[in-house]
């Protein structure tokens, strides 16, 4: 496939939000290798901003250049020179040590233009993204609700604490047979009837049934866990205790 028809691809997905087409180097890449890799994306996303048509959607460059503080700042000087409606960090929580990924998002905190939405792409456990917050990061994705429930692991919110304690959630793997005669409801706060009126011991049940309702519910439980937290961390900024 030529660049020319990625890109094309790329912007066809029909989204609010758009992403450049770059290369996301693996960890670790050398230094050599991702300043090439880095230019080569800015021409892609130049492209991109002059091939884009007034349809609505936002278009997000992505910046890159691995844990090297100097590429990193390279990169998004050049997208911002293009031009984005909002900036992605991407090529981070890919096997780096979490300390590079705050390292990075603090290294652009001031580089990248305030009044545009900052996104890391990728990122992750509920303790990552508050720390991203912090940071100054916007935007989030992740498959970690999803994949971990198909999984048989269940993010679950902790009564009594706050976003800035280290035991604000747990985490549960319902398949261990401590559940198996545990007959409290999967989620007895939740919004969802079928979280607060099935059983911990049933949720464990259809999973060693391999029934398909057992991946839904967890999918469920994580999803609302995940979009409780967003809502916690927004009032939380608003009171000016983030």
């Amino acid at each position: 496939m030529t660049p020319k028809k990625a890109i094309e691809i790329q912007m066809d997905l029909g989204s609010d939000i758009m992403m450049v087409l770059d290369e996301c180097a693996p960890y670790p890449s050398e230094h050599k290798y991702l300043e090439e890799s880095i230019k080569r994306n800015a021409i892609w996303a130049k492209k991109m901003k002059d091939e884009k048509k007034d349809n609505g959607q936002l278009l997000f460059g992505i910046v890159q250049g691995g844990i090297y503080d100097d590429l990193r700042k390279e990169s998004a000087e050049s997208l911002i020179k293009i031009g984005f409606d909002g900036y992605a960090l991407g090529g981070l929580t890919i096997g780096e040590p979490i300390d590079n990924t705050y390292q990075i998002i603090e290294l652009l905190n001031p580089v990248l233009p305030i009044d545009k939405p900052r996104y890391l792409m990728g990122a992750g456990r509920p303790e990552q993204i508050i720390e991203a917050v912090k940071r100054g990061i916007d935007i989030f994705d992740c498959v970690i609700p999803t994949r971990e429930g198909r999984h048989g692991k269940l993010f679950l919110r902790n009564k009594n604490t706050n976003l800035q304690d280290k035991d604000f959630y747990r985490a549960i793997q319902i398949v261990n047979s401590e559940f198996s005669a545990n007959f409290s409801p999967i989620n007895p706060d939740s919004n969802l009837p079928e979280l607060k009126k099935y059983t911990l011991a049933y949720l464990r049940h259809l999973f060693k049934t391999s029934e398909p309702l057992a991946q839904r519910l967890a999918t469920l439980n994580n999803l609302e866990f995940y979009l409780n937290l967003i809502k916690e961390i927004r009032e939380a900024i608003a009171q000016d205790n983030l």
